[in-house]
């Protein structure tokens, strides 16, 4: 018998035991494709940070008469509505200043400030606002401004990057990474209507209204909440339903949804006479002359599929369906008895409903009063003066201030004093006048034994 030699030897210890399944290859970490993928991420960072805008808001609401509350300048005495500050993010859809964001970041807002990434600031208006998707649109009067564009959320893929922008805290322009950990998620029991994307990036308080974006700088969503009690657990409205609402906000100033009729649950184990769990949708109501009625539809049908795409249970009907307008056509396949069946809903608006109007609402006039910034004033009395310790030569006096307007949102009132405007002696009215005829003034203000200066403008700029 030939001995074995070192090659044979070599071949039989290499050789896996009987049933064994083969090893993969090791793979080897490639420190060039990480750095590619950060470069990848910084590139994407780049193009998408200047579309995201941080939002500064102020909501006022009558205080607890036990609590005196003292935000911004001076405070207001608590009888007085409070002022409670706030922030978040949005969007800027159009080089006009369209900006898309949350409706909570702005409901109930008297003043909304949007910062730019370039550092400049811009007063913003709402035109419209859809609490059940928890959007809003709002608008700067500026023009040329970077824009982001939308990706199709249909298409995100579960595991894909993506990069969430921001302004969590109150730190602008943040940026922070993770993947799309699921896709159409709803029935949170968050918003009315809830088509989700949720992901693993970190989203915190002040990411409401910013971008989710994918490695190509598109907007899959919109950032809108967190589940607190977890972590990484953040969900954005997804691009699909965002756009919707924004189309029909431009349009007409409020988003109005398609009302078909109808109803559905979800398929469980014990109504597997239906069909599968995750099957379908049945349908468990059908209201009398509605359009969901005039197609055919009835109790018992098993909806399989919205305009082709697959239904595997009630929140997907509901998602769906909620980026219809009224009027649209909606083709739904059905199985009744285990037989297949198409049927076409014409979706319609909401008994007692009434359709939009045409244009959305104007923008707000000019605040009144002789400089603009809402508030009335005279000449210092002499005597007044010279208990403040001035020159009886000079000082205005505020008689008068709008309320919500510029003065009003900076904490002046009546009985304050203005000592300066823009840095010169306001000696009587028409220097204040002067000072505010470019729409934006600094005034040193006097109160009792207090002096600070304000600063205040009209319109877009600060």
């Amino acid at each position: 018998m030939r001995p074995l030699g070192p090659l044979t030897l070599a071949v039989l210890f290499a050789a896996a035991p009987l049933g064994a399944q083969p090893q993969p290859p090791e793979v080897q970490p490639s420190v060039d494709s990480a750095i590619s993928l950060g470069r990848v991420f910084s590139e994407v960072a780049a193009r998408a940070l200047p579309a995201v805008v941080t939002l500064y808001v102020e909501v006022s609401r009558r205080a607890d008469p036990m609590l005196f509350d003292a935000p911004g300048f001076w405070g207001a005495p608590p009888e007085e509505p409070q002022r409670r500050h706030g922030s978040g993010s949005g969007v800027l859809l159009r080089e006009d200043g369209v900006i898309v964001t949350n409706h909570h970041v702005v409901e109930g807002a008297t003043r909304i400030q949007v910062h730019l990434r370039d550092g400049r600031v811009f007063s913003g208006r709402v035109l419209g606002s859809d609490p059940a998707a928890d959007l809003a649109v709002v608008k700067i009067d500026a023009h040329g401004l970077p824009t982001a564009g939308f990706g199709d959320s249909d298409a995100a893929q579960v595991g894909e990057f993506v990069l969430a922008i921001g302004a969590p805290f109150g730190l602008e322009a943040t940026v922070t990474h993770g993947v799309i950990s699921a896709t159409g998620r709803g029935g949170l029991g968050m918003n009315e209507v809830e088509d989700y994307l949720q992901t693993d990036a970190s989203i915190n308080p002040g990411n409401s209204g910013g971008a989710l974006v994918n490695l190509r700088g598109e907007v899959l969503g919109i950032n809108t909440l967190v589940v607190g009690r977890g972590q990484g657990i953040g969900f954005a409205v997804s691009s699909r339903l965002v756009q919707q609402v924004v189309r029909q906000v431009l349009a007409s100033g409020r988003v109005t949804r398609g009302w078909t009729g109808l109803d559905t649950q979800d398929i469980t184990p014990d109504l597997s006479a239906f069909g599968p769990p995750g099957s379908g949708a049945l349908v468990s109501v059908v209201v009398p002359r509605s359009p969901a009625a005039t197609a055919g539809l009835h109790p018992a049908d098993v909806v399989i599929a919205v305009d082709g795409r697959p239904v595997h249970g009630r929140n997907d009907v509901r998602r769906l369906m909620a980026t219809r307008a009224p009027g649209e056509r909606v083709v739904v396949a059905t199985l009744r008895g285990g037989q297949p069946r198409d049927v076409t809903v014409i979706t319609a608006l909401r008994p007692g409903e009434s359709a939009p109007p045409n244009a959305p609402p104007p923008a707000p006039p000019a605040e009144p009063g002789p400089t603009g910034f809402g508030i009335t004033i005279e000449a210092l009395p002499p005597a007044y003066a010279a208990r403040l310790g001035l020159s009886t030569q000079g000082g205005v006096i505020i008689m008068a201030v709008q309320r919500g307007g510029a003065a009003d949102r900076a904490g002046l009132r009546p009985g304050d004093v203005i000592v300066e405007a823009d840095r010169q002696p306001a000696n009587d009215t028409d220097a204040v006048v002067a000072a505010a005829r470019d729409g934006q003034a600094v005034f040193l203000v006097r109160r009792g034994a207090t002096q600070q200066y304000v600063g205040l403008a009209i319109g877009n700029t600060r």
